[in-house]
């Protein structure tokens, strides 16, 4: 019989929490069966496997950036666009790290067709659209912001920036890598003809 309150969904939630507490790879179902008060096979009624809990949290993790990336859309374009869209991703990473490396993993088709990642490239798009890039530009370009964004947000999560003594800050840096972006793809077309 399940327990009551114990659903896939609170499992999900539960295990992006712990993901953020101490990482991904320690998400186990023995930790979170501990967090429940259940025994590990009490799990088994709402989520398949290990693998499939880490799934569980990239598809959550997928849909709140989604939305965050959404609302900070709203109403920009251009240079402004771009830097609201690597800000989410930049803010999400600092502020939920087991969430974020879950976003990185991979999906068999029908899992990705069926996340939010269709719905981020679209967002990716929309932003891009201020551009005027040809279809495959765009898709250069989209490639590019996402292992731009990915790259730098991962790097300065995890305080790789922040070493030397009188540097420029990471956000110094940010906004360097933001101008670089947007006149770099203002100009795509004449770099992949």
């Amino acid at each position: 019989m399940p327990r009551a309150g114990l659903t896939a969904d609170a499992v999900a939630r539960a295990a992006a929490d712990l993901a953020d507490e101490v990482g991904l790879d320690a998400v186990t179902l023995a930790a979170l069966a501990r967090q429940f008060g259940v025994a590990v096979p009490s799990l088994y009624a709402h989520v398949r496997s290990a693998a499939d809990v880490r799934t569980r949290v990239a598809l959550l993790a997928l849909e709140e950036t989604a939305d965050l990336a959404a609302a900070a859309l709203a109403g920009v374009s251009g240079r402004a666009a771009l830097g609201a869209l690597g800000d989410v991703w930049r803010t999400y990473a600092r502020e939920h790290p087991g969430r974020y490396a879950a976003t990185r993993l991979p999906f068999d088709r029908e899992t990705a067709a069926a996340s939010a990642g269709p719905r981020h490239a679209a967002l990716v798009r929309a932003v891009l659209r201020g551009y005027d890039l040809s279809d495959d530009a765009a898709t250069h370009a989209v490639r590019l912001l996402g292992a731009t964004f990915h790259g730098y947000a991962a790097l300065d999560a995890a305080g790789a920036f922040g070493h030397v003594a009188g540097a420029p800050t990471s956000d110094e840096t940010w906004q360097r890598v933001l101008d670089g972006l947007d006149t770099l793809v203002r100009s795509w077309e004449t770099h992949t003809s």
